[in-house]
């Protein structure tokens, strides 16, 4: 982890102040996750699928990382690369769960979160980066408000199953962000891009939530 944030600060030559973020953001994820594993992690030891996400965990940190710095083409290609490889490895550690047969409910949610924050993060930078309007965050905060409404509506905080359509959607905000922060794609296009992301991601919510509601006194 280290390692790659001090590559990071070589590389673009970032704030100094860059490295100790990433580091420090990327212990407390582990805390948090680690902590959670406890009760949700039924085999001794952490796994293959796990120790790739958190890879992807140490990728995302990283990126959140640079949010303070300022725009540059070669940050934002950079950020294309690393979104790639993120959307990648999110295919690799699920291959992995099943083929070491270590699937648990810590794995789904760990790898669950990291999306959560990287999709957040990417999308803060989109609009850093004047590639869309402030409006383009609501893409990062949409599935926590989802989350935060659970807690005074307790039928939103059941369990969902992992659908086709949900991942399809989830990979479809990361191509869109990613497409966005491209240098090559003008900032209008990168706004339309991100708007049907959007539409599409809040129709997968109201999915959700209606499937929640129906079943909600089973």
């Amino acid at each position: 982890m280290a390692g790659l944030a001090v590559a990071v600060h070589t590389s673009f030559n970032t704030a100094p102040a860059q490295p100790l973020v990433a580091v420090a953001g990327f212990a407390a994820m582990m805390t948090i996750a680690l902590v959670a594993m406890r009760d949700h992690h039924p085999f001794p030891r952490f796994g293959p699928a796990n120790h790739v996400t958190m890879l992807r965990g140490t990728l995302a940190t990283t990126t959140a990382s640079v949010l303070a710095e300022p725009a540059h083409s070669s940050i934002a290609w950079a950020l294309v690369v690393t979104t790639l490889t993120m959307v990648t490895l999110d295919g690799v550690d699920g291959w992995l769960a099943r083929r070491s047969r270590m699937s648990s409910a810590f794995g789904a949610r760990f790898d669950m979160e990291i999306d959560a924050f990287f999709m957040l993060v990417l999308s803060v930078l989109v609009w850093r980066y004047a590639k869309a309007g402030a409006w383009v965050i609501t893409i990062g905060l949409l599935r926590y408000a989802f989350v935060a409404a659970g807690l005074g509506m307790p039928w939103l905080a059941r369990p969902l199953r992992s659908t086709h359509r949900g991942k399809a959607v989830a990979v479809a905000q990361f191509a869109a962000l990613g497409t966005a922060l491209a240098p090559v794609v003008p900032g209008e296009t990168s706004s339309t891009v991100c708007a049907v992301a959007l539409a599409a991601l809040g129709w997968s919510f109201a999915v959700d939530a209606r499937r929640l509601w129906l079943t909600r006194k089973s």
